[in-house]
């Protein structure tokens, strides 16, 4: 396989995990694959394969020493381009799947949050923390409004 076929191969590869997060999260299939850590095996294995073969003793001085130039001059080469790409489709899909756990347990929304992580995982995982905190706050206000007040009649 050519690098473009294992990138092109890879992008595609996730877009079904994140389709169901995304579209259809509280469906049992969804939860079954989403419990599973295979993809991320897969999208590991690959990355490790990409790293392995694009790893020059030039690059790999300029990466136990990162400048911003050398890493520049290094993502400049396709196969390191694709190799750092791969590890954020893999980090992006863990980040999305915290999210979409993270939602299932507490019942705080994702969907925004997990389209934006689709395309920017630490935006979309900023976009969770704040819905979460904001969920917070509006339910223990909504909890303390229907709490009933105290009915003591007695008079000092």
């Amino acid at each position: 396989m050519t690098i473009i076929q294992l990138f092109n191969g890879a992008n595609l590869f996730v877009l079904p995990f994140w389709a169901l997060m995304i579209l259809l999260p509280n469906w049992g299939v969804t939860r079954k694959v989403m419990e599973s850590y295979l993809p991320f095996v897969a999208l590991a294995g690959l990355y490790v394969y990409l790293f392995i073969t694009s790893i020059t003793p030039e690059s790999a001085e300029a990466l136990s020493n990162p400048q911003l130039a050398d890493i520049a001059r290094f993502f400049a080469d396709e196969k390191a381009a694709a190799t750092g790409w791969i590890h954020f489709l893999a980090m992006d899909l863990f980040v999305g799947r915290y999210i979409y756990w993270e939602g299932q347990r507490t019942g705080v929304w994702t969907v925004h949050s997990l389209a934006l992580c689709l395309f920017a995982g630490p935006m979309g995982l900023l976009s969770h923390i704040l819905t979460s905190w904001i969920s917070k706050i509006f339910t223990s206000s909504s909890e303390s409004d229907t709490a009933t007040p105290s009915t003591d009649t007695t008079q000092a």
